[in-house]
């Protein structure tokens, strides 16, 4: 009879506890795996400083400079749209009158989408774009602490979560060691990837949305662009998002041809075709891996888990695809040993 082991015994404790603290802490665990995605990116940033200083003044400071990157953004944003309000209070009262208008009906239009629900979405992108300051002040302490948590959780990653992991990997079997290394080395791939192609589709999004605004003749040309931008940046908004609130807005004008415009050059070009070839190709060439299952692996993720599946969606499928790559090619490796064996005695 085979004795129990027992070194695996801490390993199994802790991944326990992590599963535990996940249920127990879900509301704010989206900023947890944020903060430790950050933290993996950011990571070279923290070796380097580690040249010149200690590992915590390391961390402080790498967390210092995301927190006030942060900050700039958050305060870029407000400034232009309360720079802008005066344009957000004519758009969202528009929509708002058309609504209200007993005559309107959204299935005469195409919109297969009852007023109950044009009137909800209608009220939370007012909550957000233009009474945004109430919105802020309404959800100040829940907003500040998950900013709390995510700064947190990036210091503390960056300063003890190579010693974690060492000190996991420790009770890992010798088997699973190689495979989990191959596995770490591939999320932080496919990390760098996501907020990469994140801030390069946004930025490519203003420039491309530039021309749209332009044929639509309604003037603000910058302005519609940021926001569209703005949204794109945002996992859970996307830039579709800000043309179908423009395309709405051309609706209640009668703009046929703005609606044409927002549609098809907008809402089609601008919006759908980076989340639909461009971000999965560029994010599977990295780990190579199909476009459509990435894609899929990135949708998945935002509906089912919001801003953590943006960053969960697509790692988990490479972690999927990866493993079952490396198990096959396993498999083939103990099996060509003996295929030359017997061979060689033929």
């Amino acid at each position: 009879m085979k004795p129990h082991r027992t070194d695996l015994l801490p390993f199994v404790l802790i991944i326990v506890l992590i599963l535990i603290a996940f249920v127990i802490f879900w509301s704010v665990m989206d900023m947890v795996l944020v903060g430790a995605s950050i933290a993996v990116v950011l990571l070279p940033v923290h070796h380097r400083l580690l040249k010149y200083t200690r590992p915590r003044i390391s961390a402080a400071i790498v967390t210092l400079a995301v927190f006030l990157a942060f900050g700039l953004a958050i305060f870029t944003t407000l400034l232009v749209l309360s720079s802008n309000a005066g344009t957000l209070r004519e758009l969202f009262g528009s929509i708002g009158v058309w609504l209200n208008n007993p005559a309107t009906n959204p299935l005469d239009y195409g919109i297969p989408v009852s007023k109950a629900t044009l009137f909800v979405m209608l009220d939370q992108g007012t909550a957000l774009f233009v009474d945004y300051q109430k919105t802020l002040i309404s959800n100040l302490y829940i907003i500040l602490f998950k900013m709390l948590v995510l700064f947190v959780s990036l210091f503390s990653l960056l300063r003890w979560g190579e010693e974690l992991k060492m000190k996991l990997t420790s009770h890992v079997p010798e088997v699973l060691s190689g495979y989990i290394r191959k596995l770490s080395e591939v999320t932080v791939d496919t990390l760098y990837v996501i907020y990469i192609v994140q801030i390069a589709i946004a930025v490519l999004t203003f420039f491309i949305s530039l021309p749209v605004f332009y044929l639509l003749g309604y003037g603000n040309i910058i302005f519609f662009s940021f926001l569209a931008a703005f949204c794109e940046l945002i996992p859970i908004l996307g830039a579709s998002v800000a043309f179908i609130l423009m395309g709405t807005y051309a609706l209640t004008l009668g703009d046929t041809r703005g609606v044409l415009i927002l549609f098809f050059l907008g809402y089609l070009v601008v919006s759908c075709m980076p989340e639909i070839f461009v971000r999965p190709v560029l994010v599977g060439r990295r780990v190579k891996i199909h476009p459509l299952i990435m894609f899929i692996g990135i949708l998945a993720g935002i509906l089912t888990m919001g801003l953590a599946g943006f960053v969960l969606g697509p790692v988990v499928i490479v972690l999927i695809t990866t493993s079952y790559r490396l198990y096959v090619k396993e498999r083939k490796d103990r099996r060509e040993p003996g295929l030359l064996f017997q061979r060689g005695q033929t």
